[in-house]
């Protein structure tokens, strides 16, 4: 038998922690779909409305360098809930499952007595089915935002099990459909990011946006309603987070801040005694699982490559990672990236220089993306809002967050920096070496025309050869550089 799957034999044992108590913890995490970090008010956002999601970071502990390790909807959530790299999961590209053998920390924690729900977007494939006891899934269990199946799967819960819910709205995933919250935001009293245009059409694309956010806000208001009357607030951790990126130009399926940085506030009474308090601590996605089974008293199995850092929870100026790793591969259109991070740098490996960087197809055919190409035929693009058309594009990019915390001046040509892109560039190779990524020769091809919608390509619904495919990443449990 592989020693990726000896673990199963392993997780009934219980282990003690420091958080071990006579009463089991509860465990819920909120995704959002397509929120960028910074566009929540606790993270400085002072257009959208996010009261209920603001509270809970004043009473709990927010993190400012949590990241993802795709921008990319089922790569991420796959590597979330397996604790490992998409390249490992078998799934990097969009729209592609595990293998049936792979292992969630949800049917972990149902293997250990915990009541398991999803409610929401699912996106994960056949394997995650395994790690709940009820789903629901569909649009009219779910409604528009995904989130009117969550106050009940509270209040219809087995009241003699710990409980952990997952979740996933389908705010704020375009196209935006009915909400009840729409006019929230007014277009003409909103500044669109610089990297996206001033025009009209563009802040009404943002509203909307905006709107559904604040849907999804309210709906985690509601579900903490039913904790305070259920008496389980101070024994629920609740974890708010996103999948990837807005999905507009420039952040959606990018490697950078603007697409694999993700909000992330941690609210437990019990557990986090330190109000309004946040961590700058480096945390990568595949740090979840580790930590939320180690909360909940559980060991880890050994295909986790994260990292438990529960001892932020209690100790949030504590240093944690070094190193963060991301990746982006097909969605929608061809592109093989990688990415790392330190305290100090980004470095980014781009394998496809000759493709642009439009976004995906869902922000290629939004308001926002039209008026950047109306500016462009103009010649008023800035050079910030031009990145998207840009080709060929650098192999290498090196950014310097002393100078240039938004990644907007790449310095890999520059002499003064020719160690530290040596340095960044070898750490990102001996990660790819030692988990078992490569660069196939055969990627999946564009399904769509750039710049032209849902118009289709002759490749499209074919598919080419998986990034660690060759190597048998699904099989590799190396963590990588910590």
């Amino acid at each position: 038998m592989n020693h990726f799957f000896i673990p199963f034999l392993l997780l009934l044992s219980v282990s003690s922690t420091a958080y071990a108590q006579k009463e089991k913890l509860n465990i819920i995490v909120f995704i959002a779909d397509d929120v960028s970090w910074d566009d929540l008010g606790c993270y400085g956002n002072t257009q959208v409305k996010t009261p209920n999601i603001d509270q809970l970071a004043r009473d709990g502990l927010k993190f400012d360098n949590f990241y993802l390790t795709a921008s990319s909807c089922s790569p991420s959530r796959n590597s979330i809930i397996t604790g490992r790299y998409p390249h490992n999961t078998g799934a990097a590209e969009l729209h592609t499952a595990p293998p049936l053998n792979m292992v969630s920390f949800p049917e972990l924690l149902r293997n250990n007595n915990y009541y398991s729900v999803m409610a929401g977007k699912f996106h994960m494939g056949p394997y995650a089915r395994r790690g709940f006891d009820i789903m629901f899934e569909h649009r009219n269990e779910n409604g528009d935002g995904g989130e009117e199946s969550w106050v009940s799967s509270l209040k219809e819960r087995p009241k003699t099990k710990p409980f952990f819910m997952w979740f996933a709205s389908y705010d704020a995933h375009r196209d935006w459909g009915p909400n009840k919250f729409s006019g929230t935001h007014q277009p003409n009293q909103l500044e669109p990011p610089f990297y996206l245009s001033n025009g009209d059409e563009t802040k009404a694309d943002l509203a909307k946006y905006y709107d559904e956010i604040s849907r999804f806000d309210f709906y985690i208001g509601e579900v903490v309603k039913e904790l305070k009357s259920q008496k389980e607030l101070d024994n629920t951790l609740i974890i708010i987070m996103s999948d990837n990126g807005r999905p507009f130009p420039h952040s959606k399926t990018r490697v950078n801040d603007r697409g694999m940085k993700t909000p992330f506030v941690m609210h437990w009474p019990n557990g986090i005694k330190n109000k309004n308090t946040s961590s700058k601590s480096l945390i990568s996605a595949v740090d979840i699982a580790p930590t939320i089974l180690t909360l909940a008293g559980i060991d880890s199995p050994d295909h986790f490559q994260g990292h438990s850092f529960d001892r932020l929870l209690t100790e949030p100026d504590l240093p944690f990672r070094n190193y963060l790793f991301a990746e982006h591969n097909w969605h929608d259109y061809e592109a093989h990236e990688r990415m790392v991070r330190n305290e100090n740098y980004m470095y980014i490996l781009n394998s496809r220089p000759m493709q642009p960087q439009n976004g995906p197809l869902d922000a290629v055919g939004s308001p926002s993306f039209k008026e950047l190409e109306i500016l462009k035929d103009q010649g008023q693009l800035s050079a910030i809002q031009a990145d998207v058309f840009m080709v060929p594009r650098p192999h290498e990019e090196l950014y310097d967050y002393s100078r240039d915390p938004l990644q907007l001046l790449n310095v890999a040509s520059l002499p003064e920096y020719a160690e530290t892109l040596k340095s960044m560039r070898n750490i990102l190779s001996e990660w790819m070496t030692e988990t078992g990524d490569n660069i196939p020769k055969n990627l999946t091809k564009d399904w769509y025309l750039k710049e032209a919608g849902l118009i289709k390509t002759e490749f499209h619904n074919i598919r080419g050869e998986m990034p660690g495919q060759e190597l048998n990443a699904t099989e590799n449990n190396a963590k990588g550089a910590f």
